[in-house]
Parts: C-alpha cells; sequence; structure tokens
C-alpha cells in the first residue's frame, strides 16, 4: 500500500512487471494449461508477429502493429483460449545486405567483391544478430505477450528446411520454372528486384516526339530505340488502316537506314499521343509482353552496368544519362525531331533498397507460375475439391471471394483483387550472397533439385562429382510467405501445426497487402490446400500532428521509444489506438501520448482512494445495495458487454475510447464523487445505517475498480498489472490470467 502513495512511475515498474510476464511462463499456452489457468480442451487462437527486418530499429508503425496484436491475444488469453503468439525477425536478404555493403563501403571503401561469399555473409550475419537483439529488447518494450521459447528467424535452420521443401515440391509440379523473362534490374546492387520492393518517383523530363518513316512516335527514352523495328498501334484504329499487320517499310533511324514492320496489337492506346508506338521488348513490360504475343525479336540495348551496348554504335559504352543529350542531337541533325514537351511527367521506378533506377531487361531467372494448372491434392478449402487443377491466381482471388478469408476493412478486397488479376509471374531469384540459396545444382546443362546436395545415389548420372549449387538466393517475400507454417514446425505434423494453423487473425499495414498477404495465400494454398489466416486486419499509417507521412528528412518522426522513455508504455500504447479505426491513417502527436499518461496517473489516483477506503470489507458478503449502486453495477455490465463485442470485433478504437471515458468520467469522476460522503458517514454517525452505507460503498467501488482492470489490462497492461499486485482478495497473482468476465460470471 505504501507503492501507491507515491505516484506511478512507468520507468520504475515496466521493466520489473515484464520480468514477471516472463518469468511466470503465461506468454506459452503449454505452460497455461500445465499451471491450470486454460483448460486443455478450449478452443485455439494463435497469430504470428509480421517479422521485423533486422535493417535497423522498430518505428512508430511497428509500434501499433505491436499494441493491436497484444490486445488481441491478452484478451484471448483472459478468455481462456489456447494462446499463441509467435515472435520472430526477417533476414530481408537485399535491405540488409545493401545495407550492410553500404557500411563497408563508407567505412572502408570495400564491396562484397572484396570477400569471399562464406567471409562476408559472416559480417552480414554479425549486423543481423546486432539489430535483432536490438528489435527483441524493443519489442519487449512495448508490452508484447509473445511466446519466446517459440521464437522464429526467417533465415534459420528450421526455415531454410521449410522453404528449401516448398521450392522442390514447386519445382517437382513445375509451378517453378527458369526461362527469360523480363525482370526489375538494379545496376548499382547487381541483383533483380520484385515489383515490391520498387518505390514509384515523379520526375518532370522531356518528352520527344520522333519521325518514324511516315509515322511520329514519342518516347522520354530515346537512349532506348536503337533497336526498334516495329511499329504499333491499335487494329481497330481508323487513322491507320492503310496499314496491314506485316507490313514492312524502309525509313533512316538514329544510326541509318532500318526495315520495320507494322504489328495490329489492341494494347495500344489510341488515345496517348499520336497512337503509335515502337517497341523495345528488351526494356519494357507492356514492349515485351506485345513481342511474346507476336513471337517478334528481342534486342538488348543497355547493358547490366547500365551503359550502351554496341548496337548504339558511336554511343556504345556511355551510361544512359550521358548518352541522352548526345542522341536527340543526333536526332536533331537529321530532322527526325518533330516537336519537344518539356514538362513531361511520368513515375520512375526507383529501388527502395539502394534509390537506384529500375532498368528492366529480359533475363534468364526462377520464376513461380502464377497461371499454371496444378492438381490441389489435399484441400481443406470450401469449394476447391482434392484433385482439382487450379491455378494460383484462381486460388488466391477464390478463397477471398469464398470469405474463408476476411478481410478487414473490406474496401480493401477490391484492391486484392485488382492485383491479382494483373498479376504476373513472380520473379523468386536474386543476385546476392545473402538469403536463402536456391536448392538447384548444375553441371553442364543437367539441373538436379533437392533438400541437400546431390549425393551419388541421388546424381542423375550416377555421381555427385561436379556438381554446382546455382548461385543465387531467393525473394525475401519467398521464405515469408511461409511463416504462418514455417514457424509451427511444417514440413513436419507437429502438434503446434495441427493444434495452431491456420492462424485465427493476420494482423498488418494495408501497405503490404500484396507483397506479404497474397504471398502467404498462394503458399498456404498450394503447399496446405489451405487458409493461412481467417481474417487480415489491415491498419493505416501513423502520420504527424497535421497528417502528413513521417519522414527522418523532413524532421517529423515520433520515436516510440523515445515516447515510452518520457511517458511510458502504457500511454503510448493508448494514443496509438484511439482515434485508429483499421484501414485508416491516424494522426500522432507528443501532446496525445502525454495526455494518456496523465490517464495512467488517474486510474493510480481512483486506486489509492478506493484501497484506502477499505477497512472493515468483505468481498464475500454482499451488503444491501441501493437502487443507485444496482443502476451503476447495471451500467459496469453494460459497458463489460460492449467492450467485449467492440474487442471481439475489431473496434479497438472504440473500446479503448470508451474505458477510457468511463474509468475517467464515469468512475472518477462521478461515482467515487457520490460515494465519498457514504465512505466518511459512518465516523460522524456510527449507526447501523452508516455502516451499511459505507459497505455498500465499499462493495460498489471495489467491484468496479476490479472490473475496470480487467478491461483495461488488454490496452494499459502495465499500470494495469502493478495495481493488480496491490489488490487484495486476488484468485490469481497475475492479471494477465485472471479470467475475463463473462454473463456466467
Amino acid at each position: 500500500m505504501d507503492k501507491l502513495l507515491k505516484p506511478y512511475n512507468p520507468q520504475e515498474t515496466e521493466d520489473r512487471v515484464y520480468k514477471l510476464w516472463e518469468d511466470s511462463g503465461f506468454f506459452n499456452p503449454d505452460i497455461c494449461i500445465k499451471k491450470g489457468v486454460t483448460s486443455p480442451s478450449a478452443e485455439a487462437f494463435s497469430i504470428v508477429l509480421p517479422p521485423p527486418n533486422v535493417t535497423g530499429t522498430l518505428h512508430i508503425g511497428h509500434a501499433m502493429m505491436l499494441v493491436i496484436e497484444d490486445i488481441m491475444v491478452r484478451f484471448h488469453r483472459m478468455r481462456g483460449y489456447k494462446t499463441l503468439w509467435i515472435p520472430g525477425t526477417d533476414h530481408a536478404a537485399l535491405a540488409t545486405q545493401s545495407k550492410v555493403e553500404e557500411i563497408m563501403f563508407k567505412k572502408d571503401g570495400k564491396t562484397r567483391h572484396d570477400f569471399s561469399r562464406e567471409d562476408f555473409l559472416k559480417e552480414v550475419e554479425k549486423f543481423a544478430q546486432e539489430k535483432h537483439d536490438t528489435i527483441v529488447g524493443q519489442i519487449k518494450k512495448m508490452g508484447s505477450s509473445t511466446d519466446w521459447s517459440r521464437e522464429a528467424y526467417t533465415l534459420d535452420d528450421a526455415r531454410n528446411l521449410a522453404v528449401r521443401t516448398a521450392f522442390k515440391k514447386m519445382y517437382d509440379d513445375k509451378i517453378i520454372y527458369q526461362g527469360h523473362r523480363i525482370v526489375n534490374w538494379d545496376a548499382k546492387l547487381q541483383t533483380t528486384v520484385s515489383d515490391d520492393e520498387i518505390d514509384w518517383k515523379e520526375e518532370t523530363i522531356p518528352f520527344y516526339y520522333l519521325k518514324y518513316g511516315p509515322f511520329v512516335i514519342g518516347t522520354s527514352r530515346p537512349e532506348t530505340k536503337f533497336g526498334d523495328k516495329y511499329v504499333v498501334m491499335h487494329p481497330d484504329d481508323a487513322r491507320y488502316t492503310q496499314h496491314k499487320h506485316g507490313d514492312t517499310f524502309e525509313l533512316e533511324w538514329i544510326n541509318g537506314p532500318i526495315t520495320a514492320t507494322v504489328i495490329k496489337d489492341k494494347a495500344v492506346d489510341m488515345e496517348f499521343g499520336t497512337g503509335v508506338m515502337t517497341i523495345t521488348p528488351f526494356h519494357d513490360n507492356a514492349d515485351f509482353e506485345i513481342a511474346e504475343r507476336h513471337s517478334l525479336d528481342k534486342e538488348q540495348i543497355i547493358d547490366w552496368n547500365g551503359k550502351l551496348l554496341p548496337v548504339a554504335g558511336d554511343f556504345a559504352g556511355l551510361y544512359i544519362k550521358k548518352a541522352r543529350p548526345l542522341i536527340v542531337a543526333r536526332l536533331q541533325e537529321k530532322n527526325l525531331v518533330e516537336k519537344v514537351d518539356e514538362k513531361y511527367t511520368h513515375n520512375v521506378a526507383i529501388n527502395s533498397r539502394g534509390g537506384a533506377v529500375i532498368e528492366p531487361q529480359i533475363k534468364k531467372q526462377w520464376f513461380v507460375s502464377v497461371n499454371k494448372k496444378f492438381t490441389l491434392a489435399d484441400s481443406k478449402i470450401a469449394g476447391i475439391k482434392s484433385g482439382q487443377e487450379i491455378t494460383l491466381k484462381e486460388l488466391m482471388k477464390h478463397v477471398v471471394e469464398s470469405h474463408q478469408v476476411e478481410i478487414i476493412p473490406e474496401r480493401f478486397e477490391r484492391v486484392y483483387y485488382n492485383w491479382i488479376d494483373n498479376l504476373r509471374d513472380w520473379c523468386i531469384s536474386r543476385q546476392i550472397w545473402f538469403g536463402h540459396r536456391i536448392p538447384v545444382w548444375h553441371k553442364g546443362k543437367e539441373l538436379y533439385c533437392g533438400l541437400e546436395a546431390p549425393s551419388n545415389a541421388d546424381a542423375p548420372d550416377g555421381t555427385s562429382d561436379g556438381w554446382e549449387q546455382d548461385p543465387d538466393t531467393l525473394d525475401t517475400w519467398f521464405s515469408s510467405g511461409l511463416w504462418t507454417f514455417s514457424t509451427l514446425g511444417w514440413p513436419n505434423e507437429t502438434d503446434d501445426f495441427k493444434t495452431y494453423h491456420p492462424t485465427n487473425v493476420l494482423e498488418t499495414g494495408y501497405d503490404i497487402i500484396f507483397f506479404w498477404v497474397a504471398r502467404m495465400i498462394l503458399m498456404s494454398g498450394y503447399l496446405l490446400g489451405d487458409v493461412p489466416f481467417k481474417k487480415v486486419y489491415l491498419h493505416g499509417l501513423v502520420l504527424d500532428a497535421k497528417g502528413a507521412k513521417m519522414s527522418k528528412s523532413v524532421g517529423n518522426i515520433i520515436d516510440p521509444l523515445t515516447m515510452i522513455e518520457k511517458y511510458g508504455t502504457d500511454a503510448t500504447r493508448l494514443s496509438l489506438i484511439i482515434g485508429t479505426s483499421p484501414g485508416n491513417d491516424s494522426k500522432m502527436s507528443e501532446d496525445k501520448i502525454r495526455a494518456y499518461k496523465n490517464f495512467a496517473n488517474k486510474i493510480w489516483n481512483a486506486t489509492r482512494f478506493v484501497l484506502t477506503n477499505l477497512d472493515g470489507f468483505d468481498p464475500a458478503i454482499l451488503p444491501e445495495l441501493t437502487e443507485d449502486d444496482r443502476k451503476d453495477l447495471a451500467e459496469l455490465e453494460d459497458i463489460t458487454k460492449e467492450i467485449t463485442e467492440d474487442i471481439e470485433n475489431y473496434r479497438f478504437y472504440l473500446a479503448g475510447e470508451k474505458l477510457y471515458h468511463y474509468f475517467w468520467h464515469t468512475f472518477a469522476d462521478k461515482i467515487i464523487e457520490k460515494n465519498k460522503a457514504r465512505l466518511s458517514g459512518v465516523q460522524a454517525n456510527a449507526t447501523e445505517k452508516a455502516a451499511g452505507e459505507k459497505a455498500s460503498a465499499q462493495y460498489v467501488l471495489f467491484t468496479i475498480l476490479k472490473r475496470s482492470l480487467i478491461l483495461l489490462h488488454p490496452f494499459i497492461p502495465f499500470v494495469t498489472e502493478e495495481i493488480w499486485s496491490l489488490m487484495p482478495y486476488n484468485k490469481n497473482s497475475l492479471l494477465m490470467v485472471e479470467p475475463w468476465p463473462t454473463k456466467e460470471k
């Protein structure tokens, strides 16, 4: 009780309380069952933590994610579910390697090629481990009640087995194939990059209208036009009916005369420019698709370092930026420039990891086919039979359309469908060293795919000599796509896998619905014939107080750990939840966090008042209650029911706001105030009636306080747990496993 006489101090409380939780073992559902706080026959509730990248520290978006997930987990644990929250981190192959290379170059002027592959990977792994340790400490600072005994890492041995198993099955079923297709090439990092790792940057550059024989074509990239020998127009364009598909004609071009061929294709936008375009199949996705449809030649114009190839003649060997004005000057000399729009605005693809401009290139890579039919041997998905043939795109769409995976908020379903409809084969190989090595071995033209290197018995030619493993690594999203079940022991049929998969909810930001959510649905559907989760809860971005995106360059970043140091975790958690509806961006300010620190103090002070006025109180004796008392207790039941329903229906922001207003404005401002006289009345008038009034007041205040602590715990676990340790008459020593109130109780 002496603790309550001092102001609440989160800095002296939170680390100690978290250690109590960890030492109790109650983050682990097996311990909850063993210690009798959870029934062995209880329903399971499981989620996996979206693994933070081991490249830095947690930001405010991570903090929001942790709070929302911890609310769900603590709520279900208190309701008696077998509750499992698996933590982990992501090796984030490209992001981590590029970060280490950047540090190396700044420090010593070295690149990875100054090291052996093995020595370089040791440096990357050392960096990743340091960041991992920092991130784990930060996750704990947020009060996250994850089961650390089951912590996973996307590049550990167990996940590596899952990756190799998945790759081999997909390879054997010809879902994974190796082929020449157009990819996103980063000349700076010398690797392919997934569509998911690209940012689009708006820029204003000149747009050139060039004479191409009898036509006028438009381009912002004259440096790619050396190999253009096809002119394409829409078959329904009345302006060009005299030109037939397959017609040829001679024209003067950048380096002299060429022969061009007319191609009719419906992909051409008749409203853009002149409705006519030339194509560069090696360096543009849309052009590549046209060339594929018509079996056209494809010629590389730009090399892997971003320089022009010999096809460019006098300009060969020049970098694109240096060559462009020289090429335009040549075109002007030949009177081939009809006009120039100096203020053409378009979006250019930038690698989010390193900032280099992406150059589309045709390259032999490993791909996942999203349109190839395969047989789903064992289906647990309603509407898809075992043995049915289906494509990955059809499967990914079906589980959402049939609501076997429900997206919250629902409006993001349309965004999901649009992405699936436009999904191309997934390039999964990367030319970097850090990550899961592709489990394929080469000897001449022979290939071997296996979980391990070929032995004499496995090798197609009967000998393991001379086989070399593919040097490429896998896209990070390949291993992340297995996360809901690789963390539960797959490919082994573990008890965890049987009990906790599919997981109940995936909670993540709406900005990675495509990158991660869709990949997980793809992998789980193909490998398990099942969904990875039943619901997807999408949170929005955390913006600054003015509604602007937080940015280091702008200087408006709010560091959650700094806020925790100043105001405590509970205040930070509430500020991230209240006013934050699913799928919508929310504003954050230090003033908002400071206000919720005052709320923690309000709870502390209200508790001190109630507990210091419990002399002679026996919770087992129900006193005679007034009509006003019964009204207050009925309101408590109503708020309990509302909070329960709000959390069950993912309205965390409403539940938090209602609890805040109920405790402060109803309990503290009204109920406590009106009962003060009843508590002190017996001292002035030692009658039986006064004693009864006091007992009634004690009963009402104690009951509401105790219930409020339970309801508030998932939202602000530290201050409520600390107060719980000071409460008399508690059955459970820890609030985190106190049963959630039900109608029966």
